[in-house]
């Protein structure tokens, strides 16, 4: 093995790039089983996207590896919400709303084409709402810490709105108990596509990530832990690295268990299901928060351009990790609460996609999940691994940071983090307003890919048929398919449709009419033989048929 000198970080190439970064699996492949590393980050969610991203900033050799897909566990199945937490202040943990509110800000900061403000509608209703006119008074002193540790870095405060402000933001709510409402402010992202970001970002700076990378086994040496085993298209090969992160998710008892025999578990899954329904069945401008008839839980509806997602979070999970879905059950009760709030009446035929997703909470006992901390857990094991656990998409890039902290104690070295204000690919000098305003493709393109968005419009240009859609009634091009393949690492009809664009969640059974084509440009780009590409075809179907029992059947999950 050749030990590699540090590298210095190439700041300006992950703010502007005048040529696309092209990813090449099989020299990727090569690279990881040839060179040594500083760290090796197991897990490709946010958490070990930023700790990558982290690391190659700071010059640090750095490489990710992930089992399945870059984002294709937690990351790509939240709530889509980069927020501070108002339910953290109920809880209490006021520190942890201030530090959120704060790394909402780098993120729209460093992500302004990914991270969108978004505002959130609390209906005051008579009788049967979240909380009735004389809770108003004290939920809005809440927001009003909300804003002052720090909401209102987002440019608005909340306001109280009269009943017609409020049925002009969500015409179709039921306006017989309503006598107002309550707005603040908080933000979204495609959570998939902001993975996917970080982890280019990173390589742009030197990294080497790679998917479809499963790690069998530790590497060890007089009883550290050196690098890891791993299969990766049918081979199998060493990566050797100084320091290790485990940065799996719900997976994580599993990894540590491999690095210390007497490892006792410490993850609590706790799983959220959405499901989404045609904008116009639902007809909301923002996101509006439900209660749900004898719960004491409440829901939230989400406008997502032509759809709105209606999601809640927080229950036990004592499934299998890697068959996550909502089930008939759940679906049913977030219709029930949409029905409650809102005129009309949704149906399971009304639902076009799901999801179900599992957040890793550190800590058993007694008690719901929704009652448990959203901090996380950093620990240096007694082979060196470093393990986190637990916390939010909204603070992952701390989070990173600390973890990076860690593993320069471990490699007895000083450096600081970089990435407080590093612009995450296409995001310097992205203006969301003006592109917005372009509407049509550009627009769509600016706010998936920022100023990078030019390198999809090259192919366009070059081939002008790429500018059609991909998906019947989506806006996702076979230029983004094509671009997904050179430049993205996508290797199967399910990478693309499930996370480089999302017609999985957004229109499940037309993503199914596009399997074939997205596999004939795949076989294309990637030399796939044909029956690689049938197999990549049949994979997609079959999960999305099974996705579909389980919602509309009650199979078990």
């Amino acid at each position: 093995m050749i030990t590699m000198p540090a590298r210095k970080p190439r700041r300006t190439a992950a703010a502007t790039r005048r040529t696309p970064l092209l990813l090449d699996r099989a020299a990727i492949k090569r690279q990881l089983a040839d060179d040594t590393y500083d760290v090796l980050v197991i897990g490709g969610g946010i958490t070990g996207a930023y700790a990558v991203l982290d690391a190659a900033s700071r010059g640090l050799r750095a490489a990710l590896i992930e089992k399945d897909d870059f984002a294709s566990g937690t990351s790509s199945k939240s709530s889509k919400m980069v927020h501070g937490g108002l339910r953290y202040i109920e809880q209490g943990n006021v520190n942890l709303v201030r530090h959120s509110l704060l790394e909402r800000h780098r993120f729209r900061k460093n992500a302004p084409h990914l991270v969108h403000r978004l505002p959130f509608l609390f209906p005051i209703l008579e009788k049967d709402g979240i909380f009735d006119a004389r809770l108003a008074k004290g939920f809005e002193g809440l927001l009003w810490t909300y804003d002052l540790v720090g909401g209102w870095r987002i440019g608005k405060l909340h306001q109280r709105l009269t009943v017609p402000e409020v049925l002009a933001q969500a015409p179709t709510l039921r306006a017989e108990n309503l006598s107002g409402g309550l707005m603040y402010f908080d933000a979204r992202a495609d959570d998939a596509r902001l993975v996917l970001t970080i982890v280019r970002t990173a390589a742009a700076l030197g990294a080497t990530i790679l998917n479809g990378v499963r790690a069998e086994g530790l590497l060890m040496e007089t009883d550290r832990v050196a690098g890891a085993r791993v299969t990766a298209d049918g081979d199998t090969f060493d990566i050797r690295s100084r320091a290790v992160v485990n940065a799996t998710g719900v997976w994580t008892d599993e990894l540590d268990a491999k690095a210390d025999d007497g490892h006792r578990p410490q993850v609590r899954p706790a799983k959220g299901v959405h499901i989404v329904v045609p904008w116009d069945k639902v007809r909301i401008n923002c996101t509006v928060t439900v209660p749900i008839p004898g719960r004491a839980r409440r829901a939230t509806c989400t406008r997502w351009g032509n759809s709105v997602v209606l999601g809640t979070t927080d229950e036990d999970y004592q499934g299998s990790p890697d068959d996550v879905h909502c089930t008939r059950e759940e679906m049913d009760f977030l219709l029930d609460g949409a029905n409650t709030a809102f005129e009309g009446k949704l149906t399971p035929d009304d639902v076009v996609g799901s999801i179900g997703g599992l957040r890793p909470l550190v800590g058993g006992g007694e008690g719901t999940t929704l009652d448990m901390r959203r901090d996380h857990h950093i620990t240096v094991g007694r082979t060196g691994m470093v393990t986190v656990t637990g916390g939010k998409l909204t603070t992952s890039r701390h989070m990173g940071e600390l973890v990076i902290n860690k593993v320069m104690t471990v490699l007895g070295r000083r450096g600081k983090s970089r990435t407080t204000d590093l612009p995450l690919l296409g995001g310097a000098g992205y203006d969301a307003e003006a592109v917005a305003a372009s509407g049509g493709l550009a627009a769509h393109l600016g706010e998936r890919f920022g100023t990078e968005a030019r390198f999809v419009g090259d192919l366009i240009q070059d081939d002008p048929a790429l500018a059609e859609p991909i998906v019947a009634g989506l806006p996702y091009t076979k230029a983004e398919v094509v671009y997904a393949a050179r430049a993205e690492l996508a290797r199967s009809v399910d990478d693309v449709l499930s996370r480089r664009t999302r017609a999985r969640l957004f229109a499940r059974d037309a993503s199914l009419d596009a399997a074939e084509a997205v596999g004939a440009i795949l076989g294309q780009e990637l030399n796939l033989s044909e029956a690689e590409v049938d197999r990549s075809v049949a994979e997609y179907l079959a999960a999305v048929h099974h996705e579909k029992s389980v919602l509309l059947e009650g199979a078990a999950a």
